[in-house]
């Protein structure tokens, strides 16, 4: 081969590896690609790791994401069929448990209840007279009986009557704020069709799940801060902790409950739990070696995966603390931006 050849050979296989490490395309390989050389520098078609996953003493608060919640929060739907005849509510509208939101036309049930309380109360003087003639031997015990009967019958089908009509009203399961309206009027539901949605304004609750080096320094009682997405703080007390550790997670699950007077935070709001203070030591890694969607690139033996990452607090110098999915010793290559 001349050395002309021997240079357009080495210049072949160059491009070919490079293309290897960063996609058939030439572009950088996105994150999807696990198990191929993604993020960081390639040397000799291997990953270069650039961090270390180390520990670290602080005294920080541990920082974790969570999403506020309420305990009240119902779909109201309907539990009879027929055409909305008025609507009382409207979205945003506050209500107080068995206020009347909306009514169905109710014709038909409020003829079928005043034939059973007209057919009712007929057998109740009938019934009485019976028991006069049967106290005078008027009548026998079999015919009273059967009177008896009659009146029982009667009693149901009117229970059942007023249940009916009942059931056209529709009210709020308790004190809340309407927070869906999905009826509109003189539209035909059927049964079990959602209508409003009610949603308790408060207490509001946060659920975490503490990783086990922190989890035996939890206890009921204890005073966190919760800090809303614009910066708003406000006071929690932790008011459930779970017995034991998950073994999956290897976490401890805490509920906490908000102190009133937050108004800018509300269910369904996403929020920061910061919890407690004390010394301790944690998994930590450069901020850089986690991408902004929550990933680390992992190498091990030049190659790399993905690994998803919940991070806590900063804990200064550039580093962060790792709630989990990393291990002290591992390697990282910088995440592909």
């Amino acid at each position: 081969m001349t050395v002309r050849g021997s240079l357009a050979a080495i210049v072949t296989a160059t491009v070919c590896a490079a293309q290897l490490a960063c996609g058939s395309d030439g572009e950088a390989a996105k994150p999807q690609q696990a198990g191929v050389p993604i993020g960081g520098g390639v040397a000799n078609g291997n990953v270069v790791a650039e961090f270390t996953v180390d520990t670290s003493t602080v005294q920080v608060p541990l920082e974790l994401a969570a999403q506020l919640y309420v305990e009240h929060d119902a779909v109201v739907v309907a539990r009879a069929q027929g055409t909305i005849d008025s609507l009382f509510v409207e979205l945003g509208d506050r209500v107080t448990a068995g206020q009347l939101l909306a009514r169905l036309e109710s014709a038909d049930q409020e003829i079928a209840l005043a034939n059973a309380e007209a057919s009712y109360d007929n057998l109740t003087r009938v019934a009485a007279r019976a028991r006069a003639l049967t106290k005078s031997g008027g009548t026998t015990a079999a015919d009273s009986e059967q009177v008896e009967f009659q009146l029982r019958q009667a009693e149901i089908v009117r229970r059942k009557a007023r249940h009916d009509l009942d059931l056209t009203r529709v009210l709020a399961p308790f004190d809340g704020v309407v927070t869906e309206r999905s009826v509109r009027p003189r539209r035909f539901v059927a049964v079990g069709d959602t209508l409003f949605r009610v949603t308790e304004a408060a207490p509001l609750f946060a659920r975490i799940r503490v990783p086990e080096s922190s989890a035996q320094a939890v206890r009921v009682g204890d005073a966190a801060t919760v800090i809303g997405s614009g910066g708003q703080r406000t006071p929690a007390t932790i008011v459930h902790a779970a017995p034991v550790l998950d073994a999956a997670s290897g976490t401890r699950e805490v509920v906490l409950r908000l102190a009133r007077g937050e108004r800018e935070l509300v269910a369904g709001a996403n929020v920061t739990v910061a919890l407690g203070r004390q010394r301790r030591r944690v998994v930590s890694v450069s901020r850089a070696a986690i991408a902004p969607e929550g990933y680390a690139v992992v190498v091990d033996n030049g190659r790399s995966t993905l690994r998803p990452v919940t991070v806590g607090a900063d804990i200064g110098g550039g580093r962060v603390e790792v709630v989990s999915g990393l291990s002290p010793g591992e390697r990282l290559a910088r995440p592909t931006r």
